[in-house]
C-alpha cells in the first residue's frame, strides 16, 4: 500500500493517477473527499481529514509500505516551523509507529549553500527532511527549485499589465521545473520497493533559465510583449501580506526569494538523472497559454453578459 497526501494538489494528484495507472494499491488521505477527482474517489482508498492530525495519518498508514509526503502550504501560520515541522511531527511519529518503510517527500534546494539557516520556507522544509531522518525510515527528499507552474499565480498581471514580477535578479539563471516531472519522479521512487537509507534527490528541469528568458518565451508563445520587472524585498513582503499571509509566513516567503537570488539553488549539478524533460517553453505552451486564453475569454464573456 502506497500512501498520498495532498491529492488534490497539482503534484499529489498526479502521483496518486500515476500510481493507479500502475496498478499499485493506493490510499489518499483528502481534507476534503469531495474535491478528489472521480477516478480517485472510486479507485483509492481514501481516509478523511489533515495529513497534519495524529489520529488521521495513524489510520492512513496502517499496513502503508511507502508515503508520498507533501506539507501544504498554510499561508495564515504563526511560524515557517509551525508550518512545516509542527505540523509533520504527527506524520514522524505515525511512520515510526507503523513501521512504514519508506517515505519520499518534496523539500528544497540549498542544505549545502550557507544561505540554508535563513531561507524561510527552505529552511523549514529542511528542518522537516531532519526530523524524518531522526526516525529511521529510508527516505528520499525530491529537492526542488522553484516550479515553473508558480508562473500561474501572475496570469492576471501577464494578461492585464503585460508584466510578472519578482524581487529576484531578471538576469540570474536558475532552475526551474515543471510539477509534472516532479510527480514522475516521485512516482518511480514510490514504486521501486528495493531502496533504502536516506539522501536528496535534485529535480532540476532541463536548463537554468533567468526571468528574463522567461519573459522572451512568454511573449513569444503568447504573441504579445510581456517582460519581467523586478521588485524589492518590502515590496514583495508587503503584496504578500496584502493576500492575506500572516507576517511570519510573508516574511518567509522574502527570505526564501532573498536566499534565491544569491544563489541557493546552484548547488546541485544537472546530470541525466537530476535533469528532467520539460522545457520552459514547453510548459508555457502547455499550462500557460490555456490560463492567459481561459481567463481572457472569461472576462470577454462578462463584459457581453
Amino acid at each position: 500500500m502506497i500512501v498520498v497526501t495532498t491529492p488534490t494538489g497539482n503534484i499529489g494528484r498526479l502521483i496518486a493517477q500515476n500510481l493507479l495507472t500502475s496498478g499499485a494499491p493506493v490510499r489518499v488521505i483528502a481534507r476534503d473527499p469531495t474535491c478528489l477527482t472521480t477516478e480517485l474517489r472510486d479507485n483509492c482508498e481514501v481516509v478523511p481529514g489533515s495529513h497534519g492530525d495524529a489520529a488521521v495519518v495513524n489510520e492512513a498508514f496502517k499496513g502503508a509500505e511507502a508515503v508520498f509526503w507533501l506539507a501544504p502550504p498554510d499561508p495564515k501560520a504563526a511560524s515557517v516551523m509551525a508550518a512545516y515541522v509542527d505540523f509533520t511531527r504527527p506524520a514522524a511519529m505515525a511512520i515510526k509507529e507503523r513501521g512504514v518503510k519508506r517515505v519520499v517527500s518534496i523539500t528544497a534546494l540549498g542544505r549545502s549553500t550557507p544561505y540554508a539557516l535563513r531561507a524561510g520556507y527552505v529552511t523549514g522544509s529542511l528542518a522537516m527532511d531532519d526530523m524524518f531522518l531522526g526516525t529511521g525510515v529510508a527516505f528520499r527528499g525530491l529537492a526542488c527549485p522553484s516550479f515553473m507552474d508558480n508562473i500561474l499565480r501572475q496570469v492576471a498581471a501577464i494578461r492585464d499589465q503585460g508584466k510578472f514580477y519578482s524581487p529576484i535578479s531578471g538576469d540570474l539563471k536558475l532552475p526551474s521545473v515543471a510539477t509534472q516531472d516532479i510527480a514522475a519522479v516521485a512516482t518511480r521512487w514510490l514504486l521501486d520497493n528495493k531502496w533504502t537509507g536516506h539522501g536528496e534527490v535534485p529535480v532540476l528541469g532541463p536548463e537554468d533559465i533567468s526571468f528574463n528568458d522567461m519573459a522572451e518565451i512568454i511573449s513569444d508563445v503568447l504573441g504579445a510583449r510581456v517582460s519581467y520587472q523586478q521588485i524589492s524585498l518590502e515590496a514583495y513582503k508587503a503584496r504578500l501580506l496584502r493576500f492575506g499571509m500572516s507576517d511570519a509566513m510573508a516574511q518567509g516567503m522574502t527570505d526564501m526569494a532573498w536566499a534565491k537570488d544569491r544563489g541557493l539553488d546552484l548547488g546541485a549539478s544537472r546530470t541525466a538523472e537530476t535533469g528532467t524533460p520539460t522545457s520552459f517553453r514547453n510548459w508555457c505552451e502547455e499550462k500557460l497559454v490555456p490560463a492567459v486564453l481561459g481567463q481572457t475569454e472569461s472576462k470577454a464573456e462578462r463584459q457581453q453578459g
